[in-house]
């Protein structure tokens, strides 16, 4: 029951704060929704924030768990995987309970960067971006370290534009922004300056 209780308590409030935004869902909302007695409550939770946090590291992980088994759901070589990210967000951005970036919107709530949520929402941008450089290494790109943040930058952008448009046409042409990206080639000597300036980072600056 204590496990049942607890999970009840996440998914509830995933739902609500994803749909009606932290701070304009209290304690009381969740117990009452959830079915949670308050003492319960505090025997899984120390605050309200402690939930938050819990929430969002839950949804990191299946956001990325959703966006890796799309991509690989696709099929596709390792040089089209990067393209794919967009298509996936098209089909997600797509679904009726699409409400914009859980992260994105805990960030604007919760704008102290010290913040624990501002903390744990950030870093799952930070792991979405480690994933692009994967794929982007994946695919030869030697400058997949130049790209994976470029690309991060489409993402964002076009999940905020889907939210503020209405529709999934915005990661269309983010991807077509990307796909455009990628067909630059990258400078030989800027893929060596890149590589000296990490050494640069590694060594400390010795020469």
């Amino acid at each position: 029951m204590a496990v049942q209780a607890r999970e009840r308590l996440l998914t509830t409030a995933e739902d609500l704060f994803y749909a009606e935004g932290i701070r304009a869902v209290g304690v009381e909302r969740i117990l009452s929704e959830s079915g949670v007695g308050r003492a319960s409550f505090y025997r899984h939770f120390a605050s309200k924030d402690e939930l938050v946090v819990a929430v969002l590291s839950g949804r990191d992980r299946r956001w990325r768990e959703w966006l890796r088994t799309a991509v690989d759901g696709y099929g596709l070589p390792p040089a089209d995987r990067p393209l794919a990210v967009f298509d996936a967000l098209s089909e997600r951005f797509a679904r009726d309970d699409f409400r914009g970036c859980a992260f994105i919107n805990t960030m604007i709530e919760a704008a102290d960067r010290d913040s624990a949520a501002h903390q744990v929402a950030a870093e799952h941008k930070s792991s979405v971006t480690g994933y692009l450089d994967t794929l982007l290494a994946d695919a030869g790109r030697a400058d997949h370290a130049e790209l994976a943040p470029e690309l991060m930058l489409l993402v964002d952008g076009a999940i905020v534009t889907a939210l503020r448009e209405g529709n999934p046409d915005s990661a269309v042409r983010a991807r077509r922004i990307a796909e455009a990206l990628l067909a630059r080639q990258p400078d030989p000597g800027d893929a060596r300056e890149a590589v000296r300036r990490r050494l640069r980072v590694v060594t400390g600056g010795m020469r």
